[in-house]
């Protein structure tokens, strides 16, 4: 195991049922806000921050047509300038990042300039990277879309953009001047992304939040079903949990290892399969179950424990099958991954929920093993049931009835 055994044992300096999330890092501090109808209230809140200032928006053509009218709605008297890039991960590369600096030059941007990202993690991401090297910094407002944006990547000021051999290869630690998560924009969010983004949500229920876990596996079908009060309960969760660990480690140097349980084998799968086969949290579920097992096989974790987790990983699928690609294939990428150092290959194991360690004790061939393993059981073949959806919301004690999965082999 890596010698600072890093794990989650995290302060609660932060809480998670406020309005308001404060993220505190050396020489910034930013709000995160989760309110839903925040969409109609952003010129209100960004006033200060905007007045005198050129405002751009960076959207993609799918949010932008759902959601942009009532963005530009809630920032009058704010005009700003709009920016839109083709959606998906297919695009999160440097040649896009040039189009956008380009556009921002073109459009008359300054240093004194803000930019919001509206978007999900790909928008994000690259208009967080954007902000952070045009005219050597300007400031930027994150404005998550997907569940996946507003429960991990629009927090922490990761910013970055892939390779072909691998993804956030290129990239910075990039603070946002603050983080407005509405979400009532999931209710357009298809079924799939939004699964997506719920194993993100597992991630960070196995890696520090033992309640949040049992929520998600209470009441599934709730949240599942896209249930106002449910969603927002578990965005908060999230939310409160990586505050806390980016507030203690702002550039991964030990503590915000632990967020990457499940991003190891699930950045090499997304590149092996061309960004073309997987949203990022289907990937990132087949990599929480693969690290689950080598977390029993390296004696750190007690099989009914990982039947637990995988049990919860399963039941937020289905997620698309390995199909044909070759174990092989990940070497490539495992080895150019960021979380690798001084030649080896870290893993984030669980030792219990709510409760992980940062490991380099494992080889290769042991990682590529356990997924020839998965890549013949394929855990997520069974159909899922079908979710209702669960508008009016009912309420969470309702939800907290529901009948568990069954377990799953761990």
């Amino acid at each position: 195991c890596d010698n600072a055994r890093m794990t989650s044992s995290i302060g609660h300096d932060i809480s998670g049922h406020s309005a308001q999330i404060t993220v505190r890092v050396p020489g910034a501090s930013y709000p995160v806000f989760i309110e839903t109808g925040l969409l109609l209230r952003c010129g209100q809140i960004l006033r200060e921050r905007t007045a005198g200032r050129k405002v751009f928006i960076l959207s993609d053509n799918t949010v932008w047509k759902l959601w942009g009218n009532k963005l530009l709605e809630g920032l009058r008297p704010i005009q700003p300038q709009v920016i839109r890039i083709p959606a998906g991960e297919l695009y999160k590369r440097m040649a896009t990042v040039e189009k956008i600096a380009a556009q921002l030059a073109a459009q008359g941007a300054e240093r004194s300039s803000l930019l919001v990202a509206f978007g999900g993690g790909v928008v994000g991401d690259i208009g967080g990277f954007v902000a952070s090297i045009f005219l050597r910094g300007i400031d930027y407002v994150q404005v998550p879309t997907t569940l996946l944006a507003q429960v991990d990547s629009s927090i922490g000021g990761k910013t970055g953009t892939n390779l072909a051999i691998g993804k956030n290869l290129v990239g910075t630690f990039y603070q946002p001047r603050m983080v407005l998560s509405d979400p009532a924009v999931l209710r357009t969010l298809p079924e799939r992304e939004l699964r997506a983004g719920l194993f993100e949500a597992v991630k960070c229920a196995v890696i520090g939040d033992p309640d949040l876990f049992e929520f998600l596996l209470v009441a599934r079908r709730s949240v599942l079903g896209g249930n106002p009060a449910a969603l927002e309960h578990v965005i908060r969760g999230c939310a409160a949990l990586k505050g806390r660990i980016v507030s203690q480690d702002e550039r991964e140097g030990g503590l915000r290892r632990v967020l990457n349980f499940g991003h190891t084998l699930g950045h090499a799968i997304e590149a092996a399969t061309g960004y073309r086969r997987f949203l990022h949290g289907e990937a990132i579920a087949w990599g929480m179950l693969a690290a689950t097992r080598l977390a029993v096989r390296q004696k750190l974790l007690a099989p009914s424990e990982a039947a637990r987790i995988a049990t919860l990983v399963v039941a937020y699928g289905p997620v698309p099958s390995l199909g044909t690609l070759r174990p092989a294939a990940l070497g490539p990428h495992l080895s150019v991954d960021k979380k690798v150092r001084d030649g080896q290959i870290y893993f984030v194991l669980p030792r219990k929920i709510g409760d992980v360690v940062v490991s380099g004790g494992i080889t290769l061939p042991q990682a590529l093993q356990v997924v020839e393993e998965l890549m013949r059981e394929n855990p997520f073949r069974a159909p899922a049931p079908k979710i209702r959806k669960a508008y009016p919301p009912a309420s969470q004690s309702s939800a907290a009835k529901q009948q568990r999965p069954r377990a799953a082999k761990p």
